[in-house]
Order: structure tokens, then C-alpha cells, then sequence
């Protein structure tokens, strides 16, 4: 039987200096006991993507599954966005099982119970027999829909299960004011996402671990992304270590749009100098930034099993003026390089999923040089799944 849990041995393996340390088990990418773990010990307590609100319509509900758990997104007739567990509190039945609109109310499809927009309980049928709505010492405020806390920054939604991290603005914080030296304090807010042209959605047969690890290195660049290292080579990389909130990597050579032939509006107070620079953070738990001169992109993780995850890819341009059609073949020229980019990572992490069902397995080594981000990341998992 496995365990849940990493033992103080084994943190204290990982958590050696990187020419030392050993990786996190084999189990932990394949356990669906571990999967149940990381949620409530690795995503609930911290800020959590589960997708994008641009996109969604007014009056409308949309289930979402994260590591199992059933949350309900709802984007009322204003267009403020709350979030649900999606379960009635009548029989706790699956509240809405497929994205619709909503006409006035969340109608549980079992006996009807019904919800408002903000999840207080509207209706009762039959409660108290056929024909009587209500009931006595029954009290619908004490049995509105569980809220989930939520918040909203870069179209991204993200949730906070454990409903007691930090305020979002300071888990945030520390990305922006590294950023604003690229960008100008505040000015990532004109980066616009769009779906024509910035939008596709991706299964991967893998653990939600290993593309974070994988995001998070420049070392696989050659041998897995050929035509990316003959321009933006694995020499002009640097590692990135983010504290408690991210790592990842930067590149002093980032140019495709001008390989590309393709010309949109950049970031107006990014340093000339540094007009090639790109950095690619891996915001724990799960979401891979990118920030380019011209360009922001997004990719939302969400495991929807132990050895499957989707990737929710997301391109931001800058200004108003990209969203039109005179950019719009150059917003598709860039959204299928970065696919080429994506799907060539398919490979190395579905195999990296396949290789966790070794016995062998016994963690994997890291290089002092290369690996330090996707070190830095299994730090960060195993301090949260350690027991006390």
C-alpha cells in the first residue's frame, strides 16, 4: 500500500543541494491517493487556477473538476464571477454536469431545488409535502450553495480551498514587481487575451508534475525542441528561483515574431536593451507564465486525473488594437509556433509518465547546473506533503 505522504527521510533527501538530492517517488505520479493528497495539502492551501472568465457567457454556469473535486464556476447577469462546490445541499447531488446558460436561478435536475445567482437557496418544491414549498424551523439562508474564495487577475480564475492563504494581491505581488522592470508597474493590465489567434486546450497522458518540471528547465531544449535551440539557444537560458512561489527560466534571446516576418504592438516601456528578453515562470502550483516583448501567454493546468492533465493555453497581446483582424494573421502565425513548441514537449513528459511505473525509479538525479528550477519546484511539493 502506498502512502499518502512523503516521510522526513524523504524530504530530507530532496531537500539536499541539487547534486544530491534525489527526486520525489515514482508513487507520487501515479497514486490516485497521492493526486487526493496534493490537492489538500499542495493546492488548497494556496491559489489555485481552473480556468479563464474572458470567455464566458453572462447567466451561465460551468463545472469544472479538480483532482476530483466538483466546483461550479457561475458568471451572474453583471458579470461578477463566484465560484461553487458543485453540489446541491439537498442530496448532494452533481449540481450542473455540463456548461449552460442559466434563466433566472441553478435548478438541481433531481428535485429541483433552486439556487440564486450568488448560491442562496431560492426554492424548495414539495419540501413539506405536494404543493407546500416551505417547511417549518426550516431556514433556506443556513442551506445556500457553498462558496468557494476566488479570485480574478489576468482573465485567470483561481480559488483558494482552504479558504485561508494569504490575500491574492500578495501572492501575486512578487511576480508583478519582477515583471514591471519589463514591463512598467501596472502595464501587464494591457495585455488582451483573445480566442482567434491565442486560445487552444491540450490533454497530456501525464502527471501534472512533470510538465511543471518540465517548464521549469532549459536542459531538454536541443534534443526536444530543435527548432526553438537553433535561435534561442540552451546557452543563452538562465534558471529562474522564485522564493515560495515559482521558478522557472529566461532566455536573453527570444525573437520569433521577427523570424516570423509577423510585426505587433509590444510592451511600450520595456527596456530597448533588452528587447529579446523572455522569461517563462512556472506560478505554483499550477500555471506557466511567458512574457515577451510582444506578447503574454498563460497555460492553466488542470488534473483531471493522476497520469492526465489539460492544458488551458492562453496568448495575451498588447493593446486593444491586436484583437482586430489586421493582426489576425499574425496572432495565428504565433499561436501555432508556440503549439510546435507545446507538442514537442507531448513526448518527453507522457514518457517520463510511462517510466514512473518502473520499480526502478527511485527519484532520478538533478543537474547543479541545469536542473535547479525543476529542483526548486520538488522542494516546494515535498515541504507540503512531508509528515509533521
Amino acid at each position: 500500500m502506498t502512502t499518502s505522504v512523503l516521510s522526513s527521510a524523504q524530504r530530507n533527501a530532496i531537500h539536499q543541494a541539487t547534486a544530491d538530492a534525489v527526486g520525489l517517488p515514482a508513487q507520487s505520479y501515479t497514486s490516485s491517493e497521492w493526486m487526493r493528497s496534493e490537492r489538500d495539502r499542495v493546492f488548497a492551501p494556496t491559489w489555485t487556477a481552473i480556468g479563464y472568465v474572458h470567455s464566458l457567457p453572462l447567466a451561465s454556469a460551468t463545472p469544472v473538476e479538480l483532482m476530483e473535486l466538483p466546483l461550479l464556476i457561475v458568471k451572474d447577469p453583471t458579470g461578477t464571477v463566484r465560484v461553487f462546490h458543485n453540489v446541491c445541499r439537498h442530496r448532494g447531488r452533481q449540481l450542473v454536469d455540463e456548461a449552460c446558460a442559466l434563466k433566472g436561478s441553478i435548478r438541481c435536475p433531481y428535485h429541483s431545488w433552486t439556487y440564486h445567482f450568488d448560491g442562496s437557496l431560492r426554492g424548495t418544491p414539495n419540501i413539506g409535502g405536494h404543493g407546500i414549498h416551505d417547511l417549518k424551523n426550516f431556514d433556506p439562508a443556513l442551506h445556500g450553495l457553498f462558496q468557494v474564495r476566488s479570485a480574478v487577475w489576468m482573465d485567470m480564475l483561481f480559488v483558494n480551498l482552504s479558504a485561508d492563504a494569504p490575500s491574492f494581491d500578495k501572492h501575486i505581488a512578487p511576480l508583478e514587481a519582477r515583471w514591471s522592470k519589463f514591463t512598467g508597474a501596472g502595464d501587464l493590465s494591457y495585455a488582451r487575451p483573445v480566442n482567434d489567434g491565442g486560445w487552444m486546450e491540450m490533454e497530456v497522458r501525464a502527471n501534472w508534475k512533470l510538465l511543471v518540471e518540465n517548464y521549469c528547465e532549459s536542459y531538454h531544449l536541443p534534443w526536444v525542441h530543435p527548432g526553438l535551440n537553433s535561435y534561442s539557444k540552451i546557452e543563452d537560458h538562465y534558471s529562474i528561483l522564485a522564493g515560495d512561489w515559482g521558478a522557472g527560466q529566461g532566455t536573453t534571446v527570444f525573437d520569433f515574431s521577427e523570424r516570423a516576418g509577423i510585426d505587433l504592438p509590444v510592451f511600450a516601456k520595456w527596456p530597448e536593451a533588452e528587447k529579446k528578453v523572455a522569461e517563462y515562470i512556472a506560478l505554483f502550483p499550477n500555471v506557466l507564465l511567458g512574457l515577451q516583448v510582444d506578447h503574454f501567454y498563460a497555460v492553466v493546468l488542470l488534473p483531471v486525473a493522476v497520469d492526465r492533465t489539460v492544458e488551458q493555453f492562453q496568448i495575451y497581446y498588447v493593446g486593444d488594437e491586436t484583437l482586430t483582424e489586421r493582426y489576425a494573421k499574425a496572432r495565428r502565425v504565433l499561436l501555432e509556433g508556440w503549439r510546435e513548441v507545446f507538442v514537442e514537449d507531448f513526448d518527453p513528459v507522457e514518457g517520463m509518465q510511462r517510466g514512473r511505473a518502473s520499480s526502478a525509479f527511485d527519484g532520478g538525479a538533478f543537474s547543479p547546473a541545469l536542473d535547479t528550477g525543476t529542483h526548486h519546484f520538488h522542494k516546494w511539493v515535498a515541504s507540503r506533503l512531508a509528515d509533521n
